[in-house]
């Protein structure tokens, strides 16, 4: 099997952000969508928990057989990004300790540091982790970490450490003042196929933040590895890439090399989304496939409480959704541009389902649970990394 990657963009301009609320009522002022409830709340989900009104079309790609391989990790707190190295194992981020964990394949877990400036606020904390594919760390010869973090600063920020293969080095602000709150902070970095690195942001709790082009809030963003903005970004000296995004917690790529990004809704639907460069995702003018000019239609829709996406991989154009709510892992085939019919695996097997990232070889996919948030009912050994076997 082979995995799809990412693409990126761009050169800095760190940009100063206006404050924005931190309500969570859903009280918001004159004109404005209400941000609603927090995106993770638990909710039962209906009979069958199969997708409403998808939107998705007949594909000739085969969702492959899925099947627990191993539980590789127990009791971790809240993990939340899974980046790999090419011994075949994995950093993982503790979301609100700031702790980074090394898993191998055969379970073996190690604490390689905690990163310093991470406030615990609420969905904050420490978020995605983003390592260059092919990655061999060494003391000789150590690599570069980047990390999502919602820092003590007031920002979401990412950050860049040297990790010699045992322990982070002091990190470095590469792209800062992403609007931050308790709600609504977005989190995903990842490397493309080009080597640029992409990140999801949220709305920060202000929906104004996704339709506005100067914010770095709600958007998908496109910058180089040291934080500049890639000349051929849509918006010139803009790390944005586009725009009108509630909270994005998963980008992938399918083989064509097109990111595609998973979106949580509020009320009624949840979103997979295929990015163009530019284009505007309608938050929170649009919610799902509502058809309005100057706006972009999901390919997939689901009723928030089936879902609540946060981590995606794409292997072999099969999409594979991590769901909160929904408590499952959803398989969409991809193909020419469209989605297919999306097959929901694992559900309530395991809880919520936070992240999901494939290993190299694209033969396995590693997900972590997300029961000991305070939404979720924890079992004894939670949370947990697991493998899950394709094929």
């Amino acid at each position: 099997m082979k995995t799809s990657h990412t693409i990126a963009a761009g050169s800095l301009v760190v940009m100063a952000l206006s404050g924005c609320s931190s309500a969570s009522d859903g009280s918001g002022g004159s004109g404005q969508v209400s941000v609603g409830a927090s995106d993770e709340q638990t909710t039962p989900a209906t009979p069958g928990g199969e997708p409403s009104d998808t939107g998705a079309t007949t594909s000739t790609i085969k969702v492959p057989k899925a099947t627990l391989g191993k539980t590789l990790a127990t009791k971790l707190d809240v993990p939340w990004g899974v980046t790999f190295l090419a011994d075949g194992s994995a950093l993982v981020s503790e979301r609100p300790s700031g702790d980074i964990v090394r898993i191998t394949p055969k379970g073996k877990k190690s604490t390689v540091g905690t990163v310093p400036g991470v406030s615990d606020d609420g969905e904050g904390g420490l978020l995605g982790l983003a390592l260059k594919p092919g990655a061999r760390p060494t003391k000789a010869k150590p690599v570069n970490v980047w990390a999502y973090v919602h820092s003590t600063q007031g920002d979401n920020r990412v950050v860049r450490m040297s990790y010699d293969g045992n322990s982070l080095g002091k990190p470095k602000a590469v792209l800062t003042g992403i609007p931050a709150s308790s709600i609504h902070n977005g989190g995903e970095i990842t490397f493309g196929p080009d080597g640029k690195l992409w990140i999801g942001t949220g709305d920060g709790a202000n929906t104004s933040n996704a339709q506005n082009k100067k914010s770095l809030g709600g958007k998908i963003l496109r910058i180089n590895s040291d934080g500049s903005a890639p000349k051929d970004n849509p918006y010139p000296g803009s790390p944005v890439y586009s725009l009108g995004h509630r909270n994005v917690q998963g980008i992938a790529f399918d083989s064509k090399k097109h990111p595609w990004a998973a979106e949580f809704g509020q009320d009624t639907w949840d979103e997979l989304n295929r990015i163009l460069p530019g284009k505007n995702y309608g938050w929170p003018v649009v919610e799902g496939k509502k058809k309005r000019e100057g706006y972009v239609a999901p390919k997939v829709q689901w009723h928030t409480e089936n879902a609540s996406p946060s981590g995606l991989a794409i292997v072999d154009d099969v999409a594979y959704l991590g769901a909160l709510r929904g408590e499952r892992l959803w398989a969409v085939p991809l193909q020419n541009k469209t989605a297919g019919t999306p097959k929901s695996l694992f559900h309530q097997r395991f809880g919520r389902i936070r992240n999901v990232a494939a290993t190299p070889a694209g033969d396995h996919l590693w997900i972590t649970t997300s029961n000991t948030d305070g939404r979720g009912e924890p079992g004894k050994t939670d949370d947990r990394v697991l493998r899950i076997d394709l094929g």
